[in-house]
């Protein structure tokens, strides 16, 4: 609301969604293509540790390591971050984070061994904490509650996407570059390729977005001030939040149980985003560009799954169960994976199932959120809760690798991580329907 002024009548529906197709079209394609490129950078090293770990004489432990101390950085610094966006505003300084991670991850070629690698993942990590969760706030500042489940799910495509694209770009870079001249290695080019783009991205941003509705030009004055009173409206319709400042988020047991699901939620994300061409290759196939299209099923799937569900989800005004059943099938994916790992056709399907499971359920957790925390205290909240969740990020791909190293299989973790997925079920149904079913 803007001072005591009352609302106008609410737009025609029809009107009113022909100007949120407006408004998803000049932010989304490019928001997603930035995403894009974030995720990028997840997939690439799992396919860089093909190469990378017998040319720097690294164990998987050591690679585990690696991939998981990203991170502690990205933990460490991720409130501080989206408490600093409100500051100076998402445009400036997404654009930055995207500048710095970008070159962070392009200087990733230059790594020598353990200690380099590590310093550098721990560095990306800390540049790139604020991204996502400023990007979730950034959108919920443009769309209604009762159309979030749709525009995350679009934006958050980028993810399965970037493996369908990301698994075969990589494993053509590796081949491609195998006999590169000069002394650069394929898993170098990797990282330097995909890593720059995302330094121009992020100096695009600076020109292509609007920090407020009030500044963009491509929409007429009528559209703009229908889209305020939409959100005026959707906060008026809200429930009372249980968090309206950040200290308030702190003592808020529920706020903690969100973090807990979403590192449920993640952590199946990432044992398959940091292990997938390594479980592909495990289970037989030893070419880097049939790793490479294999590995981009599950993702493709997932694509799918994610947009279908995320549609219904809004459609249905329905929350709880659209996390829950993704979340029960990246259970059963990875239980079957770890049940057959030398079949190549079985432990690929099983994990489809996973993938597709897993990353839809990123999408449908974030509108959950919504019912817990204010727009006073949604900047700090959702970077606190993303933080908590990244954790699996550190936590995942060690496990895995540790277990790998101790028994020379990957069954024991995946039957862990199948665990968790089931955990963070029991913790969505335990949520109140009325609060979060918008």
């Amino acid at each position: 609301m803007h001072g005591n002024a009352p609302l106008s009548p609410p737009a025609d529906d029809h009107r009113l969604d022909a100007t949120f197709r407006k408004v998803t079209l000049g932010l989304v394609p490019y928001i997603f293509a930035c995403y894009l490129f974030n995720y990028l950078d997840r997939v690439n090293v799992g396919f860089a540790k093909l190469d990378m770990l017998d040319s720097l004489h690294m164990t998987e432990r050591a690679y585990g390591l690696a991939a998981g101390i990203f991170f502690l950085g990205y933990i460490a610094c991720g409130v501080p971050s989206n408490l600093m966006l409100q500051r100076v505003g998402a445009r400036r300084w997404l654009a930055l984070i995207m500048i710095v991670w970008g070159a962070l991850s392009a200087a990733q070629m230059f790594v020598r061994g353990p200690a380099s690698f590590y310093a550098l993942r721990l560095a990306t990590g800390a540049a790139e904490s604020g991204f996502f969760p400023g990007l979730v706030l950034y959108l919920t500042r443009w769309f209604p509650s009762a159309r979030h489940g749709r525009v995350l799910t679009l934006f958050m495509a980028a993810i399965p996407l970037s493996g369908v694209i990301g698994g075969p770009l990589s494993g053509w870079m590796l081949g491609h570059f195998a006999a590169s001249p000069g002394g650069i290695a394929a898993w170098q080019w990797l990282f330097l390729l995909q890593g720059l783009p995302t330094v121009l991205l992020g100096i695009g941003m600076m020109f292509l977005l609007s920090d407020t509705i009030g500044q963009v030009r491509w929409l007429t004055a009528a559209e703009r001030a229908a889209v305020q009173d939409a959100l005026d409206r959707d906060r008026l319709d809200q429930p009372p939040r249980l968090a309206d400042s950040f200290g308030a988020v702190l003592r808020n047991p529920a706020i903690w149980m969100l973090g807990l699901l979403y590192f449920c939620t993640q952590a199946g994300v990432y044992a398959i985003n940091f292990w997938l061409p390594s479980i592909i290759r495990t289970s037989g196939v030893h070419d880097p560009a049939a790793i490479g299209w294999l590995s981009a099923i599950p993702y493709l799937a997932a694509t799918i799954f994610m947009i279908l569900m995320g549609r219904s989800a809004d459609r249905r005004r329905e929350r709880r169960w659209h996390l829950a059943i993704p979340l029960l099938m990246a259970a059963a994916g990875l239980a079957v994976a770890a049940r057959f790992p030398d079949d190549t056709p079985v432990a690929l399907a099983a994990l489809t199932v996973a993938t597709a499971g897993a990353l839809t359920g990123l999408p449908m957790f974030w509108p959950l959120c919504g019912g817990y925390l204010s727009p006073a205290a949604a900047a700090g909240g959702l970077a606190l809760i993303n933080s908590m969740g990244q954790m699996a990020g550190f936590v995942s791909p060690y496990l895995v690798g540790w277990v790998k190293d101790m028994t020379h299989r990957t069954d024991g973790a995946l039957y862990l991580l199948a665990g968790l997925a089931i955990l963070g079920v029991t913790l969505v149904l335990r949520m109140s329907p009325a609060r979060v079913n918008r």
